[in-house]
């Protein structure tokens, strides 16, 4: 048995089979506690501006040590202490021993353990915006191309009026920037949690300025601006609100959805042969059916969307379950569905940016199925053709009904296919019709084409433009 523990431990999957290794790495031990090193930093070198007796040495030795951590040491001094935030302060004085007496000063664990997440967190989301916007290019790319390939329209699944392929296109694109919009929403509003003390009161800063309080309130505002935020929380306890975390979790479940929508449609379109994700050469659909082309792209990111959906619950249940300036019933729980949302919804977008990226689509099968069904959509046109050729509404009406019962009877019953058009053909009522015009697809698409190229224009090509450095992403799928 090996002793590889690499191969004997359990690994995320999302790690390893899903999200990008720059969206693993925002998510892993070195960005977290060096952001919690650059917190300590930045909160000293603030002090010292106020007037704090904080020497430069002591700063310089904090600047000097901001990445390289010494994790052993500080498994070490965890187990000893039974707490995370002290061991990194004791590591960190270690490695910056003229500091010691000055990190972490008057601050509280949250202090570097909720501002870090915020930090890690605004990271995270923009880097999925960008995704977003990748996704959203490449749908337009398709909806312009297809903007006038008419096909059925479904409405429970079941044949409806045409519309253009690019059309239904656009339905899926605009789910995804309604999503972007809210992920930057969320950003434009995202606070810092800033220093605030042990439970909001920034009682252990006033002592430190000796009751200045317009240097307490300096303080605040500058270690904020030292990270880019331009907003903090008005009033905390000791941890930022849990509504933050829903908020933005919430957000993610957005995305999650549109994705599971899309991908939904596209499992369907597969199996009518009109519209396939990619299939690579040497892909095996199924270990016995050899002939099988299963959408498993798509339903890995339909299995990955139901996670995030149910991960958008746990943030909600903490933020209630926090008891007056906090509890520490939440720590155990964000540690794990924070990570695992974003790297969720990465993974999800990764495949997305995939799949939207090389859509196969078959027009000859499309065309068969609307020649299947558009005799029955066309006749209201058929019956107004014959009206004005001169014949009487009422009787070509019930000359319709009789055709189109016969029709049905030779499909459902016997497996054939539609006659309905050979049998009005036939039928001397219509001679005068114009059957090629009349059953023209393009005459039952509406505005489809033009709502597409307005789409486009309107909706689209500012996203374009505002995320022209994210666009060509590629991705090369881990399995």
């Amino acid at each position: 048995m090996t002793k590889d523990s690499k191969v004997r431990n359990y690994v995320s999957p999302l790690v390893e089979r899903n999200a990008s290794p720059e969206m693993a790495e925002l998510f892993g031990a070195q960005k977290k506690f060096s952001t919690w090193r650059r917190l300590w930093l930045q909160l000293a070198k603030a002090q010292k501006k106020l007037g704090l007796p904080i020497k430069q040495s002591q700063i310089n030795q904090m600047t000097g040590q901001l990445d390289d951590i010494d994790f052993k040491k500080a498994a070490a001094y965890e187990k000893k202490f039974r707490h995370d935030v002290v061991a990194h302060i004791h590591t960190f004085a270690v490695a910056a021993p003229k500091a010691a007496p000055i990190i972490h000063l008057g601050a509280t664990s949250c202090f570097v353990g909720d501002n870090a997440d915020l930090i890690i967190m605004r990271e995270a989301l923009q880097m999925t915006a960008g995704k977003l916007a990748a996704v959203i290019n490449l749908l337009s790319k398709f909806a312009r191309k297809y903007r006038g390939l008419a096909t059925l329209g479904y409405t429970h699944f079941q044949p409806a009026q045409l519309t253009t392929v690019g059309k239904r296109a656009t339905l899926w694109c605009y789910e995804f920037v309604t999503d972007l919009q809210e992920t930057e929403y969320r950003l434009e509003r995202l606070p810092f949690r800033g220093v605030k003390g042990t439970t909001g009161t920034q009682a252990s800063f006033l002592a430190l300025f000796d009751g200045n309080h317009n240097k307490v309130k300096r303080l605040d505002t500058a270690v904020a601006a030292a990270f880019g935020f331009k907003n903090t929380c008005a009033v905390t306890g000791q941890t930022y609100q849990r509504k933050i975390d829903t908020l933005v979790i919430n957000c993610l479940a957005s995305i999650a959805q549109s994705a599971h929508k899309l991908c939904n449609d596209l499992r369907l379109l597969a199996n009518l042969k009109e519209i396939e994700e990619p299939f690579e050469k040497s892909q095996v659909g199924s270990s016995a059916m050899a002939y099988k082309r299963n959408p498993m792209r798509c339903e890995r990111i339909t299995a990955l969307s139901r996670l995030v959906l149910s991960l958008a619950s746990s943030p909600q249940m903490t933020a209630s379950e926090q008891w007056f300036e906090r509890t520490l019933d939440d720590s155990a729980n964000r540690r794990v569905v924070i990570p695992e949302a974003f790297l969720a919804v990465d993974g999800i977008l990764e495949i997305l940016i995939n799949v939207t990226g090389a859509l196969v689509v078959y027009p000859r099968v499309i065309a068969a199925h609307v020649a299947a069904e558009l005799p029955f959509m066309a006749t209201e046109n058929i019956l107004m053709a014959a009206v004005k050729a001169g014949g009487n509404r009422q009787k070509l009406h019930e000359k319709i009904r009789q055709h189109s019962q016969r029709a049905c009877e030779q499909i459902k019953k016997f497996g054939r296919s539609n006659d309905l058009v050979d049998r009005l053909k036939a039928d001397p009522a219509f001679s005068k019709v114009d059957f090629k015009s009349v059953l023209d697809p393009k005459s039952y698409t509406g505005r489809a084409p033009q709502q597409v190229d307005e789409f486009l224009q309107s909706i689209v090509m500012p996203v374009r433009r505002k995320y022209r450095k994210e666009l060509n992403r590629k991705v090369e799928l881990n399995v």
